[in-house]
């Protein structure tokens, strides 16, 4: 499997398509630009099955009707379902309170996930792992046999999510990071939200946020 870290929009949130040798792709989180993001697809000739969000803030979801209707593929929300109603809600989403310029919406997601649970689109296979704390619904999607996690906003290299938006809590993401991710093997790469890709282990040696807890 390949993975490819496309940072969109005005806050260069973390885009992740990750492909397998027929290419097909999975597309994560697709926050904005969505043209730039289906030229990148088409140029690597690439075959799109699904778009799956870890979370429903506005910066994370901004091209998800474009490339669901570009390439005619449907749309995963996870496991709170309060948080579906995010998509075409602007209130909700952060886009109203951020003032941003626009306010994002989005079609209602075609599947919520309703349980942890491993799922499989094509033939690509992974496990859903609920880490609430940054937003109610947050999941972070885990791929064992590639060694990597798409980890959304709840784990980031040197740091955590913030949890002052509405529906946020810092203790539940703290439990969350340290109950479902590094419980994860050390080796295991963090694909987060925004910034540099980590390791599990580099982040349990060395992020000031969970030394102690």
């Amino acid at each position: 499997m390949e993975w490819n870290q496309i940072p969109l929009g005005p806050l260069q949130t973390n885009c992740y398509v990750l492909s397998n040798e027929n290419k097909d792709c999975l597309i994560f989180d697709p926050g904005e630009e969505s043209g730039k993001l289906s030229g990148i697809i088409e140029q690597n000739g690439l075959k799109p099955l699904a778009v799956i969000l870890t979370h429903a803030h506005f910066d994370h979801i901004g091209a998800v009707d474009g490339i669901r209707d570009a390439f005619s593929i449907p749309v995963y929300i996870q496991i709170h379902e309060k948080e579906a109603a995010w998509l075409p809600d602007p209130a909700l989403n952060g886009s109203h309170l951020f003032k941003i310029g626009k306010l994002i919406k989005a079609r209602p997601a075609d599947h919520i996930i309703t349980a942890e649970q491993e799922l499989s689109i094509g033939e690509f296979t992974f496990k859903i792992l609920e880490t609430p704390g940054h937003s109610p619904g947050s999941v972070s999607l885990y791929f064992g046999d590639a060694g990597l996690v798409v980890a959304g906003d709840a784990l980031f290299s040197g740091s955590i999510g913030r949890t002052d938006l509405p529906g946020g809590n810092q203790q539940q993401l703290l439990e969350s990071i340290h109950n479902k991710l590094l419980s994860l093997p050390e080796e295991t790469e963090v694909l987060p939200g925004h910034g540099p890709v980590t390791t599990i282990g580099r982040e349990m040696d060395s992020n000031p946020f969970l030394n102690g807890f």
